[in-house]
């Protein structure tokens, strides 16, 4: 039997719109996709993939996940626990039942075809948004390669489902970053190697280059389809257990001057999304406040069910377990839910759990000017 033109037309609007109502995908604001993208915070098994030294998938990490995977945290991340929560509440109000499947690593390779049009994560442990940072590592995928594979990603879905759609696709999904602390911590900080170019460059000059360099990527995040654009801005890094024992001069104290710097950056970074959504048509950029989260939970740990708020769970040595990553040789504290910190650089999945609630339902002092739920509202 021969096929009229305008019956093949129907059968592919029909095929195409199968498609993504069996995935679940971002086609309505009733569901949504999420594509993200940032460093080891965000993770979820990138560098498995490539030749580094920033790598998470042995043990102990994942202890509480079943496996390692490539996170660097005994559990789940913060976009794991945002991306179970919101399948959850926008199907069956039911927390517990959660995703199915969490939003797959770039570089993986099952992570093809129709999967695409769920989502797809692309952070890397190392990587920063200026691309030298991270070097240290060898291998790690910058901001920039980031969104040179999202652009590759973008291609592969016009391919199955064609531009409009692709377009509606990416209109109603959520775009996370978390991506900037590597900038300091492995770039400008970096003990003994950074000494130079602190002589040469000074903090303000470093911030606005950092703020350059973001302003480009995240415009060309919008003009590649993105509309709703969450941005966490740094968190306090100087209360991590790594920069307590580098600084001895602290005390033992959040490091001051590594948090001044993190909040000049904040400053001008809210600057900047404000500037973005007023000049990007259609765009909602929000400015996810997880330094104030975090700091909060660091200080008040104990009312959040805390036993410890400044060593990591995952040690091996220094006064607060900050001086070697976690390991196979590393020791584990006995209740990873009651530690803040799962090893010297990264939360634990209980205090993941405390930020993403707070992103998900908090007010505007969390995050601004709209929270997440409220943001796939809109």
């Amino acid at each position: 039997m021969v096929m009229m033109p305008y019956e093949k037309d129907v059968a592919k609007v029909v095929f195409t719109l199968t498609i993504l109502l069996m995935l679940g995908n971002c086609l309505a604001k009733t569901l949504t996709c999420n594509f993200v993208f940032g460093d080891s915070l965000v993770e979820v098994g990138n560098n498995n993939y490539i030749v580094t030294l920033s790598r998470a998938n042995y043990v102990p990490n994942g202890i509480d996940f079943g496996r390692p995977t490539g996170r660097f945290t005994n559990g789940r991340t913060i976009v794991d626990i945002v991306g179970k929560y919101l399948f959850l509440h926008l199907l069956s109000q039911r927390q517990e039942l959660g995703l199915k499947e969490f939003t797959p690593p770039y570089l993986a390779p099952t992570t093809t075809g129709p999967l695409l049009l769920k989502g797809v994560n692309y952070a890397s442990g190392g990587g920063g948004i200026l691309n030298q940072t991270g070097k240290i590592f060898v291998g790690r995928i910058n901001m920039d390669a980031q969104l040179d594979n999202f652009a590759n990603t973008k291609q592969d879905i016009i391919s199955q489902i064609g531009l409009p759609a692709t377009q509606d696709l990416l209109s109603g999904a959520l775009f996370t970053t978390v991506i900037g602390s590597n900038d300091f911590l492995n770039n400008y900080l970096t003990p003994v190697i950074s000494i130079v170019e602190r002589k040469l460059v000074s903090p303000e000059a470093f911030i606005r280059e950092l703020i350059s360099r973001f302003r480009g990527q995240l415009k060309r995040l919008y003009y590649m389809g993105a509309r709703k654009i969450i941005v966490a801005n740094l968190g306090p890094i100087g209360c991590i257990p790594y920069q307590r024992d580098v600084n001895p001069s602290s005390g033992g104290n959040c490091v001051a001057s590594t948090n001044h710097l993190v909040q000049n950056f904040n400053s001008q970074l809210k600057g900047l999304l404000k500037e973005l959504t007023n000049t990007l048509e259609g765009s909602t950029f929000v400015y996810a406040n997880v330094n104030r989260i975090v700091e909060d939970i660091v200080q008040n740990y104990k009312s959040y069910g805390f036993t410890n708020g400044d060593s990591a769970c995952c040690y091996l040595a220094g006064p607060h377990g900050g001086l070697v990553p976690c390991g196979p040789p590393s020791k584990v504290c006995y209740d990873t839910s009651k530690y803040v910190f799962w090893d010297p650089f990264h939360p634990s999945e209980s205090a993941n759990m405390i930020v993403a609630k707070r992103l998900l339902e908090g007010g505007n002092e969390d995050i601004s000017p709209m929270n997440v739920r409220t943001l796939l509202k809109s």
